[in-house]
């Protein structure tokens, strides 16, 4: 069997703050992504899950700066591209086309006071030109459909959409040009369980459609587990385990890993029982 052929890959990557002292948010990170697969960057808040992602797509604004390692795309063309040595032009052509990013908190992300259809024809403004306006209207209204969005909302505003709904318009909006890279920034934060697991099963569904690769970033590990090829675990600014998504659930080996796991609640298991205790009436304790 042949070994999956990388699409991404990071190596040594180091990210600072440079404020006053230094913040080192990404201490010499290496990761490699296979083409089509699913991987998981599972850590708490503040360990440089965001910082890591940015800084692979050439999105860090100061004061944060990588200071050292390399960044390769690798193009289905056959081409490798130096993501770090890219400017211009050269980084505008990559970004969007190759890889593309949905962006945590959708409403954030959305400009409030433009239509769906305009952000989504900037796009193709951008990156393609010569793009006559019905081939972006029919373009439009099939990313509208491939997330399960009727094309009529094209016209809608942003605050006309209910939070489901604007998360999947990022999805569409980063699969405009047909990347072969996704990278989702905690893509189900603030939604509602049940949109979230609509938002996931769609995930999933687009890439088993299309074929692209995705980077999946939360704190959540069982989701992680359930959804992902492999799974990298951050720790203060560095991958202190990586595995597939069943190395990591059934055999961690690292001891943040353990607590990361055991920091969620149970479906099985024996159920506490309310006891009353005290003399004040409505006081509870759980044995």
């Amino acid at each position: 069997m042949s070994a999956p052929e990388a699409v991404l890959t990071a190596r040594n990557v180091s990210i600072e703050y440079e404020v006053d002292p230094p913040v080192k948010a990404v201490r010499d990170v290496s990761l490699t992504l296979h083409r089509g697969e699913i991987l998981g960057l599972a850590g708490e808040s503040g360990c440089g899950k965001t910082t890591l992602a940015y800084g692979m797509n050439r999105l860090l604004k100061a004061p944060a700066l990588m200071t050292a390692g390399e960044i390769v795309f690798h193009d289905r063309s056959g081409v490798d591209i130096d993501v770090v040595s890219l400017d211009g032009e050269g980084l505008r052509a990559f970004r969007w086309d190759k890889i593309s990013m949905v962006f945590q908190g959708a409403m954030n992300s959305l400009n409030p006071v433009i239509s769906v259809k305009a952000q989504i024809f900037d796009i193709f403004d951008t990156h393609r030109p010569g793009m006559s306006k019905r081939d972006k209207q029919a373009r439009a209204e099939e990313l509208l459909t491939l997330v399960g969005v009727d094309p009529s909302r094209l016209s809608s505003f942003p605050h006309e959409l209910s939070g489901g709904m604007r998360q999947r318009m990022m999805i569409a909006m980063a699969l405009a040009l047909d990347p072969q890279v996704m990278i989702m920034d905690e893509p189900t934060t603030a939604l509602d369980v049940v949109v979230q697991r609509g938002i996931i099963r769609e995930i999933m569904r687009l890439r088993e459609r299309l074929g692209f690769a995705v980077i999946f970033i939360t704190h959540d590990l069982p989701m992680l587990i359930e959804i992902s090829d492999r799974i990298a675990v951050m720790l203060q600014g560095q991958i202190v385990e990586q595995g597939t998504a069943e190395q990591i659930y059934r055999t961690p080996q690292h001891e943040y890993t353990k607590k990361l796991l055991s920091s969620f609640p149970s479906l099985t298991g024996e159920r506490g029982d309310f006891v009353r205790t005290g003399a004040t009436a409505g006081q509870q304790e759980v044995r």
